[in-house]
C-alpha cells in the first residue's frame, strides 16, 4: 500500500537536508553550504553540496540533485513511497496508508522495493524465533554464552532459524509473499530437478542481520552450533537485487554516528568482533565479513571518516595475508593505522577474556602507524638477512607510494628513513622508481574524470550541425526557466513582474523539451491559480526528473564572498544588476534559436515539396529571415546570412 498525502507532506515538512544527507556522508561546512565527495561516484576532491536553505543537494561532478526525499531514493535505490517511509521511520511519524488501492497501483512496488519488504519480514521472523523453546535452548543461549546482551541482541536484530526444512516458507506464503519472491531475496532454495520445489536457505542456525547505510535489512549470516565437518560453519545470502557483499559492511548502520563523531573507524573481520566491540562500549567499528576488502567498502568508510584503524588477530600468517588491504586502504586516500592482538586472540576473544575497560586500554596503547606496524611486521622476521631487509624496503616504498597525497607521501618517507635507519635519499629513489612504473589496468581506484557538464551553450566544431542547434535550443529554453524560476516574482519596470513578461513573450513558442514543456505547463497552472510559484513549489513534485533540473536552475558550484567585495573594493557585475536587459536578452535569445530551427524545416519541405507550393513557402522563409535579422541586430550580433 501506498502512503498518504498527508503523511508525505508531514515527512517533506520534517525531513532536514543535513540530517538526512550526514546519515550517510561527513559534510563540512564552506561558505553558506555543506560539501562532502559525492556519495554516487568516485571522486577525491569534494563537488557535493548541500544547501541548508534551499534543502536540496547537488552534486556538480556527476549532476545528481534533489531534496530530502530524492536523496534517499538514490542512496538506496528505492522509490519514491518507500523512500517516504524510510523517512517517516526517522522522524516518528505515523503513516497513515491509502486505501481501495488499485491493482495497478499495488502492482507499482518495484522488485527491490518488494524484496525490503520481504527481508524485513524474514528478520523479524527469526528474531521472534528466540522466543521459541528451541530458539531459546539453543540461539539465545548461544548470544548469552558469548556475553551478548538484549540490548545488543535488539541492536543489531540477532535471531535463530528454526531446524526445519519450510519453518521461514510456510510463514511467509501465510503472510503474503510467494515462493518465488523468497528465492529472489535468497532466503529459500529449489530442489535440484525439482521445479515448484522449495525449501528454507537456512535451518538451525543462529541469525546475524546485514543492514544497508539506512538500517534496511539486505542479507543474512548465519552460523550453525553443530560439529558436524560436513556443514560450513558460516553460510551467507546471496547475491540479490539488494545485496551486493563487496558493497557491504557489517555493521555500518549501527556504527555510522560514532565514526563521524570519533573520526576514525576500526575495521575488523567478522559479526561477533563488531558485536564484542559494542559491547565494550566501542561502537566505531565495521566488518568486511570475511572477504578482502574492496573498492567499494572503502569508498563507504570514506563517506564518514579519513582515518582507518585495522584490528587484526594475534596471527602472523593470517595478517601477512591481509596486508594487501592497507595499501588499498592507503590508496583510496586514508590514513591507516593497526592493533595486533596476542597469539591466538581475535577482537572478540580478547574482549570477552579482558573485560570493555581493559579492551578500551589495549586499542589506545597499542595503536600504531601503518608504517611502523608494517616495518616491524617485516623487520623481525629478517633481522640478520640483509636480502629479506633490503625487499622489507621495497615493500614499504611500494605502500608510500600509493598515497595519494604528495606532503603526507613526503612525511612517511621521513619516518620510514628513521625506523630503518637509512638515508632518505635510498628511499626517495626507490619511491621515484615505484612512480614511474606503468599504472596497472585493474589499478584498484582508477583516475577520477573530468566533471561532465550538461549545458553546451558554445559547442566546438559538432559533428552534427543539426544536432548542435538542438542542443543549443534546450539550453536556451532552460535559461529561460531558470530565470522564470529565479526571478518571477521580482519586478522589472514599476508594474510588470518578470513571470508576467516571460509568459507573455514565450507562452506562443511551444518549448520542445518534455521536461521544460512540462514545468512552463505547471507553472502556467499556478498562475491561473493565483499562485507565483517559486522552486520550493516545485521541489514537492516526485517526478525526479523535473527535480533535477530545477535544483540544477537554482544552484551555482561557486559562491561570491560579499567579505571579498567589503574588504578589497572589488565589485562583479551579477545578472540581476540589470534583470530587465538580462531577461530581455534571453528572450531573444530564445526566439533566435526556435527561428533557426524553423528555417531548417522550411528548407526541408521547399526541397520536398512541388514547384506550386515553393514560391509560398519562400516568402514564409524570407519572412522568418527577416525577423532573424532584426533579433539578431537587437542583440548586436553579427547578423547570419
Amino acid at each position: 500500500m501506498s502512503v498518504s498525502n498527508h503523511t508525505t507532506e508531514s515527512v517533506r515538512e520534517r525531513a532536514d537536508i543535513e540530517e538526512v544527507v550526514g546519515d550517510y556522508v561527513q559534510l563540512k561546512k564552506k561558505g553558506q553550504n555543506l560539501w562532502a565527495c559525492c556519495p554516487f561516484h568516485n571522486e577525491k576532491s569534494p563537488s557535493f553540496s548541500v544547501s541548508p536553505s534551499k534543502q536540496i543537494y547537488k552534486c556538480f561532478g556527476c549532476g545528481k540533485a534533489g531534496d530530502s526525499i530524492q536523496f534517499v531514493m538514490d542512496i538506496e535505490g528505492i522509490g519514491f513511497t518507500e523512500a517516504i517511509r524510510h523517512l517517516a521511520q526517522k522522524y516518528g511519524i505515523e503513516i497513515e496508508e491509502e486505501k481501495n488501492q488499485s491493482p495497478e497501483q499495488i502492482k507499482a512496488l518495484s522488485e527491490k522495493e518488494r524484496q525490503y519488504v520481504i527481508l524485513n519480514y524474514a528478520k523479524e521472523h527469526f528474531s521472534l524465533n528466540l522466543e521459541t523453546e528451541e530458539g531459546r535452548s539453543i540461539g539465545l543461549s548461544y548470544f548469552r554464552e558469548r556475553g551478548f546482551n538484549q540490548q545488543i541482541i535488539s541492536k543489531f536484530d540477532l535471531g535463530y532459524s528454526i531446524e526445519s526444512w519450510d519453518h521461514l516458507l510456510k510463514a511467509a506464503k501465510t503472510a503474503g509473499f510467494t515462493p518465488e519472491e523468497l528465492l529472489k531475496a535468497g532466503l529459500v532454495l529449489e530442489r535440484e530437478n525439482q521445479p515448484g520445489n522449495y525449501y528454507d536457505r537456512f535451518r538451525g542456525r543462529v541469525m546475524f542481520t546485514v543492514h544497508n547505510v539506512g538500517g534496511k535489512a539486505i542479507a543474512f549470516g548465519a552460523r550453525t552450533l553443530k560439529k558436524d565437518k560436513n556443514q560450513p560453519k558460516y553460510i551467507n545470502s546471496p547475491e540479490t537485487e539488494v545485496y551486493h557483499k563487496s558493497d557491504t559492511l557489517y555493521g555500518i548502520f549501527q556504527a555510522k554516528q560514532a565514526i563521524k563523531a570519533k573520526d576514525n573507524c576500526y575495521l575488523v573481520e567478522g559479526y561477533t568482533d563488531v558485536l564484542s566491540l559494542h559491547l565494550a562500549g566501542i561502537e566505531n567499528v565495521v566488518a568486511s565479513s570475511g572477504t578482502s576488502l574492496t573498492e567499494s567498502q572503502i569508498k563507504l568508510i570514506k563517506r564518514f571518516t579519513d582515518h582507518v584503524t585495522v584490528l587484526y588477530d594475534g596471527d602472523a600468517a593470517g595478517i601477512k595475508a591481509s596486508l594487501r588491504g592497507i595499501d588499498m586502504l592507503l590508496e583510496g586516500g586514508l590514513h591507516v593505522k593497526a592493533v595486533v592482538f596476542p597469539d591466538g586472540e581475535d577482537p572478540d576473544s580478547y574482549a570477552q577474556k579482558v573485560g570493555a575497560e581493559a579492551f578500551s586500554e589495549y586499542l589506545t596503547t597499542n595503536t600504531q602507524d601503518f608504517i611502523k606496524f608494517k616495518i616491524g611486521l617485516s623487520l623481525n622476521e629478517g633481522k640478520s638477512d640483509p636480502i629479506k631487509k633490503a625487499e622489507t624496503v621495497r615493500q614499504i616504498v611500494q605502500s608510500i607510494a600509493k598515497i595519494p597525497d604528495p606532503i603526507l607521501r613526503n612525511f612517511y618517507v621521513k619516518e620510514a628513513s628513521l625506523l630503518m635507519d637509512l638515508e632518505e635519499d635510498l628511499i626517495l629513489i626507490e619511491l621515484n622508481k615505484a612512480s614511474l612504473k606503468p599504472k596497472e589496468r585493474n589499478s584498484t581506484f582508477p583516475e577520477e574524470r573530468s566533471p561532465q557538464f550538461t549545458e553546451e551553450l558554445l559547442p566546438v566544431a559538432p559533428l552534427d550541425n543539426r544536432q548542435s542547434e538542438q542542443k543549443q535550443l534546450m539550453s536556451q529554453e532552460r535559461e529561460v526557466l531558470r530565470l522564470l524560476i529565479n526571478y518571477g516574482v521580482e519586478k522589472i519596470g514599476e508594474e510588470l513582474h518578470v513571470c508576467e513578461y516571460l509568459i507573455e513573450e514565450t507562452g506562443e513558442l511551444q518549448f520542445e523539451t518534455p521536461v521544460f514543456k512540462n514545468l512552463f505547463e505547471r507553472y502556467r497552472e499556478a498562475l491561473s491559480k493565483g499562485i507565483v510559484p517559486t522552486a520550493e513549489y516545485f521541489l514537492k513534485t516526485s517526478d525526479s526528473e523535473l527535480k533535477k533540473e530545477l535544483i540544477d536552475m537554482i544552484t551555482q558550484k561557486y559562491e561570491l564572498s560579499s567579505l571579498w567585495e567589503s574588504r578589497h573594493q572589488i565589485f562583479t557585475a551579477r545578472e540581476a544588476d540589470n534583470l530587465a536587459k538580462t531577461i530581455y536578452d534571453s528572450v531573444l535569445r530564445l526566439k533566435k534559436r526556435v527561428l533557426k530551427k524553423m528555417l531548417h524545416e522550411l528548407l526541408d519541405k521547399i526541397k520536398l515539396s512541388q514547384d506550386a507550393e515553393i514560391a509560398d513557402l519562400q516568402q514564409v522563409y524570407m519572412e522568418i529571415k527577416r525577423y532573424q535579422v532584426e533579433i539578431d541586430q537587437q542583440l548586436g550580433t553579427v547578423i547570419s546570412h
